[in-house]
């Protein structure tokens, strides 16, 4: 007996779902062809706010004027810095340190042994733009081993893995 009234109460159920949802498509593509409808939401499409509420409007276009001067603007993607190079790997006694900074930044280098403790304060001064070089000697400051250097530009840092003999 209770399987039947289970039965007969899920098909019941299932059968009000299905008219419910037939309605609701129903509904939906009314309301889409409504005109009512449209014309409500065409007129909050004209609007054009910027963020503080003033409506704008850019100015005509004359064609027929070129501008030579390049801009150059960063991109939010563009990393401060960049092409970061250790040379000579492995060295016995001196490190050149090249990279390149998008703009104007402090910059931290500092070599670490393997356990990440720093070994050796390398520099730490305020770069200019472009590509920039900086060359330490290491001989009788490092033992033989593996270490790493860490640059460190604004919020950025770089580790490259150095080889000393």
């Amino acid at each position: 007996m209770r399987r039947t009234n289970t039965f007969k109460i899920s098909w019941i159920i299932t059968i009000t779902a299905v008219i419910v949802m037939n309605f609701g498509i129903a509904y939906a593509r009314l309301a889409s062809t409504d005109t009512t409808y449209l014309r409500y939401h065409k007129a909050k499409a004209k609007q054009s706010y910027l963020k503080n509420g003033l409506s704008f409007a850019l100015p005509p276009l004359k064609p027929g004027v070129v501008s030579t001067t390049k801009i150059n603007v960063p991109r939010s993607d563009d990393k401060l810095l960049q092409d970061v190079d250790v040379f000579p790997n492995p060295a016995s006694d001196q490190l050149n340190f090249k990279f390149t900074l998008s703009h104007n930044s402090n910059v931290t280098i500092k070599i670490m042994d393997v356990l990440g403790n720093a070994v050796l304060n390398v520099v730490q001064e305020r770069f200019d733009t472009g590509e920039q070089k900086y060359t330490v000697s290491i001989a009788n400051k490092l033992a033989r081993g593996f270490y790493f250097a860490r640059i460190n530009a604004g919020t950025e840092s770089v580790i490259k893995r150095i080889s000393v003999y």
